[in-house]
């Protein structure tokens, strides 16, 4: 296990390295800069804020005082606000993590249980209509939803409100908009793998035992039949926490997505490049965390670890 967790760290560091690598090259690739859609500037004093930012150094330089810095743990200094893009992440973040526990643990919930049931009730009314469910909310985008979820529940009937998550409750429709498509996509995954395990041998040994048909679903085949679903659940969490861009705009949330949205129009540089690292930084950690959970679910991926 100890050699499965470092070979995953190891192989994380590199793709942070891969990623702001790329981002950094690509931005300044990209014709114009951060301050060319400014309002026109006197000559030198454009020159001044540039050699601020060392626009002028060459890109070599730029690039090993930038990765010098993220090395440190530095993700760099903003070029739009008097602020690090770490204090950016560190007094928004919280409403990013929020709105993603809140919309990822309703899309593991409610997409399990229809998943569930529609391998249960294979080919009845059930199955039919727990997949509808589950295709609605996958075809359904949250820039439809989002204003629906607003107009019904927050100004006619009232229950959450309409923008600008105050407490728990403000959080319960982004959170639902949020987790519906992933709900949707838990829920097929569900369906197809516990169809599967419902037909293992192990399956036909426990009903052949007498064990009634529930203990043969909830008891002995939602453990395995839940692996596709928490593999799924790594990176879905990571994308969730990290800021949802539409939903937050939305319902007005300031949280990471709206940031990451602003540096892309505005092109400011370090807080793109350093919004992208950190999301993969947790893309890694969660896939980290799947790894591991695989090992608990089935005991077979522990012993083969061991084996090798």
């Amino acid at each position: 296990m100890l050699r499965l967790i470092v070979s995953r760290l190891a192989g994380g560091v590199a793709v942070l390295a891969a990623v702001a690598t790329i981002t950094f090259l690509l931005l300044h690739a990209a014709p114009g800069g951060p301050f060319s859609r400014e309002r026109r500037l006197q000559p030198a004093v454009q020159r001044n804020i540039e050699d601020r930012y060392h626009l002028h150094d060459p890109l070599w330089q730029q690039y090993g005082r930038y990765m010098s810095g993220l090395a440190k743990g530095d993700l760099g200094h903003s070029m739009k606000r008097p602020e690090t893009v770490g204090a950016i992440i560190k007094r928004h973040f919280p409403y990013s993590l929020t709105l993603g526990l809140m919309a990822i643990g309703f899309a593991a919930v409610f997409g399990t249980l229809l998943g569930v049931l529609a391998a249960a009730r294979k080919n009845t009314w059930v199955d039919y209509t727990a997949m509808s469910v589950a295709l609605i909310g996958i075809s359904i985008p949250s820039l439809v939803l989002g204003p629906i979820a607003i107009r019904y529940l927050a100004l006619e009937l009232g229950w959450v409100p309409a923008a600008r998550a105050d407490g728990v409750v403000g959080y319960l429709a982004p959170a639902a908009v949020l987790g519906l498509i992933y709900a949707g996509t838990i829920a097929r995954l569900a369906r197809a793998s516990m169809i599967e395990t419902l037909g293992a041998d192990y399956i036909r040994t426990a009903r052949a035992k007498g064990v009634s048909e529930r203990g043969v679903v909830w008891r002995h085949g939602l453990r395995l039949g839940l692996l596709p679903v928490v593999s799924y659940l790594g990176p879905a969490t990571a994308g969730l926490i990290s800021g949802s861009f539409v939903v937050e705009k939305i319902f007005q949330i300031p949280g990471l997505g709206f940031y990451f949205v602003d540096s892309v129009t505005s092109r400011d540089y370090p807080v793109l490049t350093g919004l992208l690292v950190f999301y993969v930084g947790f893309l890694v950690l969660f896939n980290l965390l799947v790894d591991l959970a695989y090992g608990w679910i089935d005991p077979r991926i522990r012993h083969s670890e061991r084996a090798a």
